[in-house]
């Protein structure tokens, strides 16, 4: 199907301009080919896309039929119809947008990935079937991840909380189990969070990491079905395990994914990187920035980045703030608290809060 996109620009006020400045004009959007149910997908319930586009570009959007009219300042406008014209091409092959679907849009439009220019939606880049349906990576990086993952035995995705890293492993793993690349799924994560002493916690080991393992279960109910899930486990096709559960195991045609791999000490993040054996996949996942370590000690991930990023065979994709996908306050909750430890002097051997 076809998509056009016509752009008119008109110097001249409308009723509505009463409350913007005189500087600003109207610039009017056509939609092509007019399609009840893309609009519908467009504007969203109660129309929560657009007014999400006009709180964060300062303008009016208004709609008559097919033609959208932009009121507001004359970059503003520009960036809206970049905005309305992506998102109206995703509605094509897609049931409805997610809210996170236009505020990633809304970010690369704004010029924050001006130096990093994306696809979004459309036929590029790989897609993802899971059980539930299709899972397309976000943005440049988030589609490079991916394709490194289905190309790489070992990848690492390191960056900040809500840049999909963990998901988009999962998925992968999914993915891969559901075309029968693999037969297992492995999903651990270190025995150490914020502030938690586990050693306090009632229950075996366990038992005591069971709830941090909670995102890991919830990307797997979402993709494959809480009956479904429930089964594989039953059957061992997947495993969601602490990481001191793979110490003296050669895992074999499996996908394993290590996440919150910045708590691990070197000596983990070794004997991780060790278990692979023949037709396995691993993707270690972290955030250097938020080590729960005790001060002082080194962290794994770190040491790993540092001596495998040149090892072929190996690929390393970087997320940054924004890379976010979550509500916008968090990319500039990232960027603060970035801003604030390129400023602290950090202990040596030490590389978290």
């Amino acid at each position: 199907m076809t998509r056009q996109f016509q752009l008119f620009s008109r110097h001249k006020l409308t009723e509505n301009t009463a409350l913007l400045n005189t500087s600003e004009h109207t610039s009017t959007l056509e939609l092509s080919p007019q399609d009840p149910r893309r609009l519908a997908i467009l504007c969203g319930q109660f129309n929560e896309h657009i007014k999400l586009i006009e709180q964060r570009l300062n303008l009016r959007v208004l709609h008559r039929g097919y033609s959208l009219e932009i009121i507001g300042e004359a970059d503003m406008r520009e960036i809206a119809v970049t905005v309305l014209e992506r998102l109206y091409a995703e509605t094509d092959d897609s049931l409805t947008l997610a809210p996170e679907t236009v505020h990633l849009v809304l970010q690369i439009a704004l010029g924050e990935l001006s130096s990093n220019p994306v696809h979004v939606g459309g036929s590029e880049g790989p897609v993802l079937m899971t059980k539930k349906g299709t899972i397309r990576p976000r943005g440049q990086n988030q589609q490079r991840y991916v394709e490194q993952i289905l190309s790489h035995d070992i990848s690492f995705g390191v960056g900040p909380a809500g840049t999909g890293k963990t998901y988009l492993a999962v998925a992968c793993a999914v993915d891969q189990l559901e075309k029968d690349q693999v037969k297992r799924i492995l999903l651990v994560r270190p025995a150490v969070e914020a502030g938690e002493k586990l050693g306090f916690l009632p229950g075996d080991l366990s038992e005591k990491i069971n709830p941090y393992l909670r995102p890991l279960y919830d990307a797997l109910y979402e993709m494959l079905g809480l009956e479904r899930v429930a089964k594989l486990i039953e059957r061992q096709v997947i495993e969601v395990a602490p990481l001191a559960y793979m110490r003296g195991r050669t895992l074999n045609h499996a996908f394993i994914i290590l996440d919150e791999a910045q708590n691990t000490t070197p000596e983990q993040m070794k004997m991780f990187l060790t278990r692979l054996g023949y037709g396995s996949r691993a993707v270690i996942t972290g955030d250097i920035s938020q080590v729960d370590l005790p001060r002082g000690m080194e962290s794994g991930l770190t040491q790993a980045l540092t001596i495998l990023e040149q090892v072929k065979g190996i690929h390393v994709t970087r997320f940054a703030s924004r890379d976010v996908v979550r509500h916008p306050l968090v990319m500039r909750i990232v960027d603060a608290y970035e801003a604030w430890d390129a400023k602290q002097p950090a202990p040596r051997g030490h590389h978290g809060r």
